[in-house]
């Protein structure tokens, strides 16, 4: 009886499951994110330490006679001395392609969200279609149709906005068009996964309350959509700063901008120093302008 009186049964508190393990639970977020982590370490932490290193080499090294690491900070200030029209320009015409873009993208956007019903798909398909094709063939493509005797010149032309020996191929109105239209469908996207999520009925009370068409986009449609402007300007400005192919093939050697001079620092006059130090220099300069665009930005999306 006192054997049997012992035995545990099974509504019993003897009969719940052991606690599970919680340290094992613990861990596995980490280990899960382990191989992106890694993967993030070998093929961007790395190479930008190894750039780090390689602008302070001492610029009077070489590839023949190797470059030696002595800390030659003095490789930034040279840089930014010798290339500072090319920071300038590449700013002007990444800004100015940025608002081009804005000009064109968010109508765009809010059309394909509001208003095209059954044909918002196909007009997605159509924004996403140049992607499809190689970056190199959509500039070259711009190149023939600006090209001095393409139907856009003479158009321009006949209208007398154009002179007659007037052209748009290597000038900056090519730069800055290539830029844009290539960058479009990265501000596009985004602006219109923030719209198409628009409720519309927001607008019709903002209707109700007399508020008028341009009143209801500033207090209703701005705002609701402010995520999606911001990640797209983001997404348009970032590379447009640093891109060097539109500059190659729709410009000359006047608009370069600072991706070509980097360009050429590495792969035509073989000074890695100088590369890096503008690269970082580079990297700097877009990561203060963001930081003052997402202060400037959230600031307004509060008020």
């Amino acid at each position: 009886m006192t054997a049997l009186a012992q035995v545990p049964t099974a509504s019993g508190p003897a009969a719940a499951p052991p606690p599970p393990r919680r340290g094992r639970h613990r861990l596995l977020p980490y280990l899960l994110l382990l191989p992106g982590a890694a993967w993030l370490f070998v093929f961007f932490a790395l190479p930008l330490l190894q750039l780090a290193a390689a602008s302070l080499y001492d610029p009077t090294g070489s590839l023949s006679t190797g470059y030696a690491l002595t800390w030659a900070f003095g490789n930034y200030p040279d840089a930014l001395q010798a290339y500072w029209p090319h920071f300038l320009r590449s700013f002007l015409y990444a800004g100015i392609a940025l608002v081009l873009g804005l000009l064109m993208g968010y109508p765009l956007a809010y059309a394909i969200a509001q208003k095209a019903g059954r044909w918002k798909h196909l007009l997605l398909v159509c924004v996403v279609a140049p992607m499809f094709t190689s970056f190199l063939v959509r500039t070259l493509a711009w190149k023939t149709i600006l090209s001095d005797n393409g139907a856009v010149v003479g158009l321009l032309r006949d209208v007398h906005l154009l002179g007659a020996d007037g052209r748009l191929l290597a000038t900056p109105v090519a730069v800055i068009l290539g830029l844009t239209y290539n960058f479009l469908p990265f501000l596009v996207l985004p602006l219109y996964a923030s719209l198409e999520r628009l409720d519309y009925r927001l607008l019709e009370a903002a209707s109700d309350l007399y508020a008028s068409g341009v009143q209801a986009f500033r207090r209703v449609t701005l705002p609701l959509s402010m995520p999606g402007l911001i990640a797209g300007t983001l997404l348009f400005f970032i590379p447009a700063t640093g891109d060097y192919i539109n500059a190659v093939l729709l410009g000359t050697p006047s608009e370069y901008m600072i991706g070509n001079v980097i360009d050429s620092a590495f792969l035509v006059r073989l000074d890695y120093p100088q590369g890096a130090a503008l690269s970082f220099l580079l990297m700097a300069a877009i990561l203060a302008v963001v930081f003052v665009y997402l202060r400037r930005a959230g600031t307004e999306e509060v008020l």
